[in-house]
């Protein structure tokens, strides 16, 4: 019997995210990601959609404008600094530093760039104002257990973009 893609069935799936500009891959999964459809919503409406009805097997390619995710760029979240200012375990690029502003609220920064006099940072997210491909391979479609139902769904992430919380849709 093959199972498809509806709710409460689990589904595990790799992806790849594709700048639609250059055709470069930004995002790749190292690890596949597995969640409950319908039961916790880790990605975008438009592409829960997309995978209903989908097999094992099956490629599903979704066009995404990811300023409507991010919105625009905001220039005013890069910011350099003189490097000897900056403790030295962040000394590389794609280090992501966690920030906290007077209110508490944190937000994510990645090293961006390093030279011999700066460092810069950018809070941006590294998807914005980009339009990608997200491009999904479904590796297994089964029935859900009670016990991922009830947890919501088990989502199983890449360490490194769990730590980026990059995500993107």
């Amino acid at each position: 019997m093959r199972h498809t893609i509806r709710d409460m069935k689990f589904v595990e799936l790799s992806y790849k995210i594709i700048d639609q500009k250059t055709g470069n891959i930004l995002i790749a999964t190292e690890y596949p990601i597995s969640y409950v459809h319908g039961a916790n919503d880790i990605l975008a409406p438009e592409v829960l959609d997309d995978l209903k009805g989908k097999s094992k097997g099956d490629v599903v390619e979704v066009a995404i404008d990811c300023n409507k995710l991010y919105g625009p760029r905001d220039e005013g979240l890069v910011f350099t600094d003189r490097i000897e200012k900056v403790p030295k375990k962040y000394h590389k690029v794609g280090t992501t530093i966690i920030m906290e502003n007077e209110n508490g609220t944190t937000r994510n920064f990645i090293v961006t760039r390093i030279d011999d006099k700066t460092l810069t940072v950018d809070g941006n997210n590294p998807l914005c104002g980009r339009n990608v491909i997200f491009m999904l391979e479904i590796l297994n479609v089964r029935d859900a257990t009670d016990e991922e139902i009830n947890a919501g769904g088990t989502v199983a992430l890449s360490p490194a973009i769990e730590a980026a919380n990059m995500i993107p849709i």
